[in-house]
């Protein structure tokens, strides 16, 4: 390749996991499935939210919003890997590599922002109950969301087109089943000092960060909750914030076990599965974990399957009658 692309890789190969072509096939269906579940329901909150007035609230504006991201950030690198368990065919190009890391880790820190939003519209919703819908207005929500979006895009964006700078010159395998940092520098030929410090600083200080304000919000929200009078009042206040504690701890957990310590090669295979959650099993438990724990979600959920039924019978009816 010429060297103002600064490698002479044009494509890596990604050895993903080493098992038998029969765990290969039963590995493709158990993702596949996954991920299809995951974008139907993330679809259908959407769905629900869009369609119905009472849930046009900033919680659920935010609700839909991560329902959104959910969408694309397992997008990001499900496909690819469904496309090389099914074909046996492991080769990425060495811009579509580059991309996919990108994609992977900008999507990551968009749901690390959102986050954050959505903790402090918690923390107002309890912190300052009066206040909350002239605070946390429509116009407010609008830009914490889109803010998020823009955030979590430019983040990595100075870090990945270091990266793409960076000299390969063989091996080409890649150790994991996307196009992760760690193990793609481990192929580079050149000085990757200054890039493996970029990145840290990048996650470490976005990541924990935003964890930071988190845990902020929540002392706060927690003294706010423990003040309370009423003990029904302590109740729904937990409640609220429940759901939003378990994906916090689901996200956060995963990726500080995998970012925030030293990467050797006998942890990339660790770090592989691990990877799993945040890319693949996540998107799919967070739309279960804001259902069914929320019964302004589920009330329209049950309404429109009971429409469903009825239709189907009044179909069924019809086509009776005809006969």
């Amino acid at each position: 390749m010429e060297k103002g692309n600064t490698t002479s890789v044009d494509h890596f190969i990604l050895i993903g996991f080493t098992v038998s072509r029969v765990l290969q096939i039963l590995l493709f269906f158990v993702v596949y499935t996954i991920y299809i579940i995951t974008i139907l329901t993330n679809v259908l909150i959407i769905a629900i939210i869009r369609s119905t007035p009472s849930l046009h609230k900033p919680m659920y504006i935010f609700i839909g919003t991560f329902s959104f991201l959910e969408l694309w950030y397992p997008s990001a690198t499900v496909p690819k890997f469904l496309s090389n368990l099914l074909t046996g065919s492991k080769s990425i190009s060495f811009h579509g590599c580059i991309a996919q890391c990108y994609f992977h880790f900008s999507f990551g820190a968009t749901e690390s922002y959102l986050l954050v939003s959505m903790a402090f519209d918690r923390y107002i919703a309890i912190c300052y109950p009066l206040r909350y819908m002239l605070i946390m207005n429509h116009k407010r929500c609008t830009y914490l969301a889109v803010g998020s979006w823009v955030c979590g895009f430019l983040t990595f964006i100075v870090t990945l087109f270091n990266i793409s700078r960076l000299h390969f010159c063989g091996p080409n395998k890649i150790n994991h089943y996307y196009c992760d940092f760690a193990p793609l520098m481990m192929l580079s030929c050149t000085d990757i000092q200054t890039a493996e410090l970029d990145f840290f600083m990048v996650v470490t200080v976005g990541l924990l960060g935003c964890l930071i304000v988190v845990l902020v919000s929540y002392v706060w929200i927690i003294s706010a909750i423990i003040r309370m009078s009423r003990s029904t009042g302590r109740t729904k206040a937990f409640s609220t914030c429940a759901s939003h504690l378990a994906v916090i701890t689901l996200f956060y957990g995963t990726s500080i076990y995998m970012f925030v310590k030293p990467t050797g090669r006998r942890s990339l295979h660790t770090n592989k599965v691990v990877s799993f959650f945040p890319s693949i099993v996540t998107p799919l438990l967070n739309p279960i974990i804001y259902t069914l724990r929320n019964k302004e979600i589920m009330n329209p959920l049950r309404k429109a399957t009971k429409g469903v039924e009825i239709l189907k019978q009044c179909n069924c009816l019809g086509v009776t009658q005809k006969n």
